[in-house]
């Protein structure tokens, strides 16, 4: 496997683990991640609720929270350290200032299309930013405005495909249509990114994700011009994981038809491991909820069945009564937990196996 650059960056093994909220992925597995050649990705998303700041209201904490993270991170690991920030979070901003602030080596954000991003850079910020997009339309319409408004162009572009686990930016018929597989895609935003690469003499790496969770899928998917890949749940299934052993043991319990798409209260389609919570709420058996967090603009609290934040809170204690874990579609494919460190070893044996 080549190595990958990132706006000077230079990335030894060209994996970048997703950033998996809420405390999924945390300072533990990026800095065992970073600790192998990849860039471990901190996420963002609920991190007030995993460490309560008496006295700070729940913007101030997840500002807090993440300070905390990021240093521990740092304590741990002289690799790259990442931070995933969803555009759809009401405090994005706070995000973003803060990451940035902590001197944070890449922040990957997606759940929107993250325009104004480069506008909180200072002149002596070190920070890259990439975007995540789930289209050549949303990479091109990046580009664009990021260069006419900031002179500033993508570090580079992780593309998502249907395949992810999670929040996906797709409409429900998309997810199992051939025109929009992350094989179809890939192409198509290399050859967009190829235009601004030739016309502004940069270098622009698209990398992969959704889905891929072997060295095989790694192999594949170069093939077809991505120069690194994210994987996140294939990381869940791993001592560092910050999630509880309850959470990664529903990876391993879980069978391929157990993985399936969900309606989130944040109005897009997301991919589970269904589990009785989601039952009862397909069942209408869940109820709206007063909202104590306010953490996503795109929910709409009046109607919501339950809260989103608090049910993958509820999961990444292992309480699975009142809540369920995301997951990509390969999850059922996990048969013990294991170091990062072995993790990293097996992927690129199957890697160099792969034809």
């Amino acid at each position: 496997m080549k190595s990958l650059k990132i706006g000077g960056l230079t990335v030894n093994v060209p994996i970048i683990q997703g950033g998996m909220g809420v405390g999924i992925s945390l300072s533990g597995m990026a800095a065992a991640v970073a600790n192998q050649g990849g860039v471990g990705v901190i996420s963002s998303a609920g991190l007030g609720l995993l460490t309560p700041h008496k006295g700070s209201n729940f913007i101030e904490t997840n500002i807090i929270a993440l300070k905390n993270e990021i240093r521990k991170a740092r304590e741990k690991t002289k690799g790259l350290i990442g931070v995933n920030i969803m555009v759809a979070m009401s405090n994005f901003a706070d995000m973003v200032k803060t990451s940035i602030a902590e001197k944070v080596d890449i922040i990957f954000s997606g759940a929107g299309l993250p325009l104004d991003m480069p506008s909180f850079l200072k002149k002596d910020s070190t920070t890259k930013l990439v975007p995540i997009v789930s289209s050549s339309r949303a990479a091109k319409i990046i580009c664009e405005k990021w260069k006419s408004l900031y002179n500033y162009l993508p570090d580079a572009i992780v593309v998502e495909g249907p395949k992810a686990g999670g929040h996906l930016g797709f409409k429900a018929n998309q997810i199992s249509d051939e025109n929009f597989s992350l094989e179809h895609i890939i192409p198509e935003v290399v050859s967009t990114v190829k235009e601004f690469e030739q016309k502004y003499n940069v270098k622009i790496p698209v990398i992969a994700a959704g889905g891929i969770y072997t060295g095989q899928n790694i192999r594949d998917i170069m093939r077809l011009g991505a120069s690194g890949v994210q994987m996140g749940t294939r990381f869940v299934t791993t001592d560092e994981c910050d999630a509880s052993i309850e959470f990664k043991q529903t990876y391993i319990n879980s069978k391929e038809e157990d993985i399936g798409i969900i309606n989130s209260p944040v109005g897009m389609p997301g991919r589970a491991i269904k589990n009785s919570f989601i039952d009862k709420v397909n069942l209408g058996e869940k109820h709206p909820i007063t909202c104590p967090y306010k953490c996503i603009r795109t929910c709409d609290t009046a109607t919501s069945p339950y809260c989103i934040v608090k049910a993958l809170y509820s999961a990444y204690k292992g309480n699975f009564n009142n809540g369920y874990a995301f997951a990509g579609s390969n999850a059922y494919k996990a048969e013990e937990i294991i170091s990062i460190e072995q993790t990293f070893k097996n992927i690129l044996k199957e890697y160099d196996e792969s034809h």
